[in-house]
């Protein structure tokens, strides 16, 4: 077995990189951080971003495995992400990487990739318990959201992907290493626990993927990720991703990181740009009515809240007002918060309210709007939460409920987060409330997905009801679809919905809402 260290590594303890490091980049030391003016990595990862764009190519030309380029191109993947084409080449070649692009620029497979693709190229027997390769994520959510983007091309390559987290069976996780896995995606928390009772060794890892460090960060997770670190091999090759590096990141590197690889992708558009950032001056008593105005809208909106019991009193209250809406906060369960998401990334219910602790974990495409009815702590959760919407390069708008009070908060949040905003003081039924509660495209709903046998008890855990709101033809007013719920899992139609105890199939349901379920596919990562 590879031998592990209980320190940091340095430098001798890897083997030599391939490729030359980018002129200007800071080498690895113990030195600290200067007390002002950006630092080193700050430096080197600005220029980095600053560089000529590679020359774009397609996946067939970065000498991968031909099954992972087939099953890229099955899923509509031909030509890569900016950032992918920046990273992959180090990547390929073994070397660490510090990297950092946007929310949504495609920056989980220009790490998972490389993880695939370098498995493939050195194929070990699976052991039990002994994963090869290692991807730290902060949230469950984002675990899940990893696990299924890079799930279907390790098929491909006759890999396994498993989850680690809080929140579930571990039961479960540990019969699945058991059986042996080559990629674990993981939370900090619940991988030290099954390395503390020898149910995960982390000694025959060659590659760790960092995922969101900053995040890591604010979280207080640091501490739990150096101890993972100091259970992998010297010599293994590790990469760190993330939108933004800062509180303490930049010694994580220094401590872990060998000689690596800086890659960065300018904001194609500026935040300004890439959404309509606005502002909704209002009396605290008017927050619901507004609210509630603009939920009834056609398209997706979603809406953050500071509290968990926030968020379920609003999901309550934009309800009785017309606008069905689900809540996920921490106090729920991970079935339960998946549920929802799935839910609303199927268009039913349209509304979702949320905490700050989802608001990374909220991967669903065509979300337009995304409103602050708290607003956030500081200006990484004002981008965080914004950040939701205007996906890769798609456009949005953010609107902050902004009381007269917190007025000179939100004109620092906006300052500090380089964002201009529009101001409106507005109630419910101004013309401006009634302008955004009529914008966005009608969603089309999609069927939920099979939910799987989850829980102690062994029984699908089925969607609890939730009244699907469907937008009309053109031309048509949206229509309240009856009150449904799935079936269970044992039905053999895995569209079939139970209304008034009945089984119900699911498309002349959405046909009579005047609505189409197409199958649809997503350009991952």
């Amino acid at each position: 077995m590879t031998q592990t260290s209980g320190r940091p590594r340095t430098s001798s303890h890897r083997r030599p990189s391939g490729g030359g490091r980018p002129s200007g980049g800071p080498r690895r030391s113990g030195s600290s951080r200067p007390s002002s003016g950006p630092s080193p990595l700050e430096a080197a990862l600005t220029a980095a971003a600053e560089s000529p764009a590679p020359v774009a190519r397609p996946f067939a030309e970065f000498n991968l495995p031909q099954p992972l380029v087939t099953a890229l191109v099955g899923r509509g993947m031909e030509q890569p992400f900016a950032i992918q084409t920046r990273v992959l080449p180090d990547a390929l070649a073994g070397r660490d990487v510090l990297g950092r692009a946007q929310t949504g620029s495609g920056k989980t497979l220009a790490f998972g990739i490389p993880v695939l693709a370098r498995l493939h190229a050195n194929p070990t027997p699976r052991k039990p318990m002994i994963p090869r390769a290692l991807i730290l994520v902060p949230t469950r959510e984002l675990a899940r959201q990893v696990a299924d983007a890079l799930t279907p091309l390790a098929q491909a390559l006759d890999q396994r992907v498993t989850t680690v987290v809080g929140g579930l069976s571990m039961g479960r996780q540990i019969d699945a290493l058991r059986r042996g896995v080559d990629v674990v995606v993981a939370t900090p928390g619940r991988l030290i626990d099954l390395m503390e009772r020898n149910s995960c060794q982390l000694g025959s890892i060659e590659i760790t993927v960092i995922d969101e460090a900053d995040h890591m960060a604010d979280l207080g997770f640091l501490p739990a990720v150096r101890q993972i670190l100091d259970a992998t091999p010297n010599g293994g090759q590790r990469l760190l991703l993330s939108a933004t590096l800062d509180g303490g990141v930049d010694k994580l590197v220094r401590d872990y990181l060998t000689d690596p690889a800086f890659h960065a992708v300018a904001q194609t558009t500026d935040p300004a740009t890439a959404m309509d950032h606005k502002v909704f001056t209002l009396r605290g008593e008017d927050k619901v009515a507004v609210a509630s105005e603009i939920a009834v809208r056609p398209a997706r909106t979603l809406f953050f809240v500071r509290t968990k019991h926030g968020a379920d009193r609003l999901a309550k209250q934009l309800s009785r007002a017309g606008a069905e809406a689900a809540a996920i906060h921490g106090n729920l369960n991970q079935n339960q918060r998946q549920r929802a998401l799935d839910a609303f990334a199927s268009g039913h219910p349209r509304v979702l309210v949320a905490t700050d602790v989802a608001a990374r974990g909220i991967h669903v495409d065509d979300v337009d709007l995304v409103v602050h009815y708290d607003l956030p702590n500081d200006h990484k959760d004002y981008l965080h939460r914004s950040g939701r919407t205007a996906r890769a390069g798609a456009r949005g708008t953010v609107v902050s409920f902004v009381e007269p009070f917190q007025t000179r908060d939100v004109v620092r949040l906006h300052r500090d987060a380089s964002v201009t905003a529009t101001t409106d003081q507005v109630h419910a039924g101004h013309d401006v409330v009634r302008e955004l509660g009529a914008s966005g495209e009608p969603v089309i709903i999609q069927p939920l997905p099979s939910q799987g046998r989850e829980g102690r008890g062994g029984r699908s855990a089925a969607v609890r009801p939730v009244a699907a709101w469907a937008a009309g033809a053109a031309g048509r007013p949206a229509v309240r679809a009856p009150r449904v719920r799935r079936a269970a899992a044992t039905s053999a139609d895995p569209t079939a919905l139970i209304m008034n105890g009945r089984v119900r199939d699911q498309e002349p349901l959405l046909r009579r809402s005047g609505t189409v379920a197409p199958s649809h596919g997503s350009n991952g990562a």
